[in-house]
């Protein structure tokens, strides 16, 4: 165990942390874990530790003897490290500064490194859901400095951004950790900058479909919903998701696709107006909106509606004669289904025209049965060809169809290869999505970090485009807090937190992201990735969700595969 002693030196004294108090540890500890605090000593402890595994914020961590933390990566990707900070008496006012990057010919700046310190949220037990309670980390925080309580642990997150542009090379640098009165920590690391590059988040072919929750933000900040506020503040976090590569905008069509299945209900996009003389008016003015902002930040690829067949099959609509909202059901195959849709879908297409977006908006639907699905694509031929359909797809719908341009199956249910590269030739994209299932590989906050970037080997073993999650931030009522909800899973409505404060999860899915864009551009420069594909193919040829196959190792296996091909 790595344990740097403190100096006595003076340190500058900083105001007490202002922040929200975590949720206490559900789980009691032992006797022997108690008395391990006995024997840690006065002094605040750091060493490296192990991006791949989670540590209990109230058990003396057992880390590796690593002295100097290796990083491997592209110019131009994002690498992760992780190291744990622990003490037994507390330490006030904790800063991580990461030193200029030096190799024997070349500097990067320090500021291509962030540091962040991970905070725990309470979530479920592994494997056995809502049946008892633990406290994972996850919320990467935006503190600059931090107060660590007495017999605690406090792991930091280090993040590094290669610029395009940097020298390939071996870099020498340093984390140093100081807090006052307590002197200083050294960690040292290199950073090895391979040859290649990687392109930038808009370039990545990966089709990345995180859905987006506008109304989560307005609640969760407090802001007037739909207000220039609010649009404002979306920003931020939507920037953050087009730079991980994001290529669909999630809009709705009318009501609450889901049914209200979040802890805040989808508000309309579009407002469905029945006149007095019986004809139909919409007002696309939020629509409009949503999309022009998640645009502005890059997010441009396509355009996915939901739904023809919203969950409840309800819709509403403002009836100018009564002066009042009307919910009708319009349920698929009955009469009122081509009544209600095929006005707005006529009209929808022209505004959609006129706006430049018709080509790269589709008509999604949520794995709806197929019944279901021949009578919207039904309506639709008849009134909008030139829009497409997207789906979520558990039963395999989308080979009765020849517009499905964006197919996402569940990742239990696998496509066939050979219809994925006959949909790839038609210029569709097929793809993969985890929600509440399967339990592994996930990214719930009990996941286990390298899964989420296991799901980018998946992927790139089974040759799919990407991925789809179904909730990119639909907040519980308090996440960093607790990140359970309903009977989901915890941490199974979002992947980042309010105030645009990223997470484990969320940094690992990229890192597996980035695995699927390194693959495919070195097989297009032609380099022998024979090492790389041995590696697949047992990915491929073992069960990905039988959680006891040593996933952690196969996956370091892949990760350093790449690596070592990455420097011929």
């Amino acid at each position: 165990m790595l344990v740097a002693v403190a100096v006595g030196c003076s340190v500058e004294q900083l105001p007490k942390v202002e922040t929200f108090t975590e949720a206490d540890d559900p789980v009691a500890l032992t006797n022997e874990q108690q008395a391990a605090w006995e024997h840690v000593g006065k002094r605040l402890n750091g060493a490296w530790a192990c991006a791949d595994s989670h540590y209990s914020r109230s058990i003396v961590p057992e880390v590796s003897k690593v002295e100097v933390m290796p990083i491997v990566a592209w110019k131009g990707e994002r690498a992760s490290a992780q190291l744990l900070l622990w003490t037994a008496e507390g330490a006030d006012g904790v800063r991580c500064e990461v030193k200029e990057f030096r190799s024997e010919n070349a500097t990067l700046p320090a500021s291509i490194a962030q540091t962040h310190f991970v905070r725990y949220t309470i979530a479920d037990e592994r494997f056995k859901t809502h049946k008892g309670t633990t406290l994972q980390p996850d919320m990467l925080d935006s503190l600059t400095h931090f107060d660590i309580s007495a017999r605690t642990v406090r792991p930091v997150w280090l993040l590094i951004t290669v610029p395009q542009d940097a020298t390939e090379g071996i870099y020498k640098s340093e984390l140093v950790i100081s807090h006052n009165g307590g002197g200083k920590i050294k960690l040292p690391l290199t950073l090895e900058v391979q040859k290649h590059t990687l392109a930038t988040p808009d370039k990545w072919s990966y089709h990345l479909d995180l859905w987006q929750h506008p109304t989560s933000v307005a609640r969760a900040y407090g802001l007037e919903l739909w207000s220039d506020a609010h649009f404002e503040a979306l920003i931020p976090i939507m920037t953050r998701l087009a730079n991980a590569g994001q290529k669909v905008i999630t809009t709705t069509l009318n009501k609450d696709p889901w049914n209200h299945q979040c802890y805040d209900a989808y508000e309309d996009m579009i407002k469905w107006t029945l006149k007095k003389d019986g004809s139909w008016t919409y007002d696309y003015t939020i629509f409009d909106r949503v999309v022009e902002t998640m645009m502005s930040v890059g997010i441009n690829k396509m355009i996915n509606c939901y739904s023809m067949v919203p969950w409840n099959c309800e819709l509403h609509y403002m009836d100018e004669a009564k002066g009042e909202m009307i919910t009708v059901k319009a349920e698929p195959g009955t009469p009122i289904f081509p009544e209600m849709w095929k006005p707005f879908l006529l009209d929808f297409s022209k505004h959609l025209a006129a706006k430049g977006w018709l080509s790269i908006t589709n008509i999604a639907m949520d794995e709806r049965g197929p019944e279901a699905m021949d009578a919207a694509v039904k309506v639709l031929e008849e009134c909008a060809p030139e829009m497409g359909f997207a789906i979520a797809d558990m039963h395999k719908s989308y080979r009765r169809y020849l517009n499905i341009r964006d197919v996402c199956v569940l990742q239990t249910q696998p496509a066939d290869l050979g219809d994925i590269k006959m949909r790839r030739e038609q210029g569709f994209n097929t793809t993969f999505y985890v929600c509440c299932a399967p339990s592994y590989p996930n990214t719930f906050t009990h996941s286990h970090p390298y899964e989420a970037e296991l799901l980018g080997w998946y992927g790139l073993s089974c040759d799919y485009d990407g991925m789809l999650r179904w909730a990119y931030n639909s907040w519980a009522a308090d996440p960093q807090i607790d990140s359970r909800f309903g009977n989901w899973t915890s941490g199974d409505t979002y992947m980042v937190y309010p105030h645009n404060r990223s997470s484990i999860r969320f940094e690992r899915m990229i890192d597996g992201i980035e695995v699927a864009e390194k693959v495919r551009a070195l097989r297009k420069a032609g380099v022998d990735i024979s090492e790389v594909e041995k590696v697949l193919e047992k990915i491929r040829a073992t069960n990905v969700n039988d959680h006891k196959q040593p996933w952690q190792q196969i996956t370091a296996e892949a990760r350093e595969a790449l690596n070592a091909v990455s420097r011929k």
